[in-house]
């Protein structure tokens, strides 16, 4: 990979500027886009509760303000979120198969995948071994990877690669094509527990890869992108990549995930400042 005209090109298409009407777009799809997320051990069943009700309704006072696209919570609240958004579009998203390390035993890592599934998520995010990718056991993480596809069964499958345990670009599109080759649905930059979550040109290398894998295989491989996205201004910058790289069939929550906890109100917050021309504070919107 060419380091430097990879960052360059992320860095120009960053100062795309969009206005108004083409904004307010973007930023509506930022929201159909979302994986609204809460991965933390003080998790509750009643935060989950919370946090789906503003998955469905980010604004209770503005209908039309469209759903998220997900809650992407941990396994054992599955059934709490599947309870809570049967009937909705909202998907119910889990975590699973030894997240964030990805190195317990394979058989426990394969049966939570099977367990979430069974209690209701619709997507499981797992993570690649890194522990194999990056001692080049690339046959031992396509496998893994291929394995937790099977027990998926009808569920999408998201591989986070945690591109910023890679060490090179080269390392983010190698890990990107071994991913879509065993079958994932979805490649994803991030856990969100590195302080080196997603970066616009790892993002933009892996849609490169999958525009790649695309003209090659006739396979559309879906982007999220996660981890210290927490601004109106990012968001639009990844949906900018997203649409320069692989165009418009992948400006939707089909294919393009955003994961994230606090974005969401930052954009509701843009959103009102587009259509009133000022500011809501942030405590007008709730936090969960």
């Amino acid at each position: 990979m060419d380091a430097v005209g990879l960052e360059e090109r992320a860095a120009s298409l960053a100062k795309r500027s969009i206005k108004r009407e083409a904004k307010l777009w973007a930023l509506d799809l930022a929201i159909r886009c979302m994986d609204l997320t809460t991965l933390e051990g003080a998790d509750t069943a009643g935060k989950v509760v919370a946090v789906c009700a503003k998955a469905v309704r980010p604004d209770p006072t503005d209908p039309s303000i469209p759903s998220v696209g997900a809650v992407c919570i941990y396994p054992l609240l599955v059934p709490v979120a599947a309870g809570q958004l049967k009937g909705t579009t909202v998907r119910v998203a889990s975590v699973a198969g030894g997240f964030p390390a990805g190195l317990a035993p394979l058989e426990e890592r394969l049966g939570e995948i099977r367990e979430a599934v069974r209690s209701g998520a619709d997507e499981v995010d797992i993570v690649l071994n890194r522990s194999a990718f990056l001692s080049g056991r690339y046959r031992q993480a396509f496998e893994e990877i291929a394995a937790s596809r099977e027990a998926c069964g009808d569920a999408h499958l998201k591989t986070i690669l945690e591109v910023g345990e890679l060490g090179s670009y080269d390392q983010v599109r190698r890990a990107s094509v071994l991913a879509m080759a065993a079958g994932s649905d979805f490649i994803k930059t991030s856990t969100g527990k590195l302080s080196t979550g997603a970066t616009l040109p790892a993002a933009l290398c892996m849609m490169e890869a999958a525009r790649d894998f695309h003209h090659e295989t006739g396979r559309r491989v879906g982007v999220k992108v996660a981890g210290g996205i927490r601004q109106s201004k990012q968001a639009i910058q990844y949906l900018v990549l997203l649409y320069e790289t692989l165009g418009p069939d992948w400006m939707g929550p089909d294919l393009f995930r955003i994961g994230a906890s606090t974005l969401l109100n930052d954009v509701l917050m843009q959103i009102a400042k587009e259509r009133t021309g000022r500011y809501q504070g942030p405590d007008y919107f709730t936090v969960d």
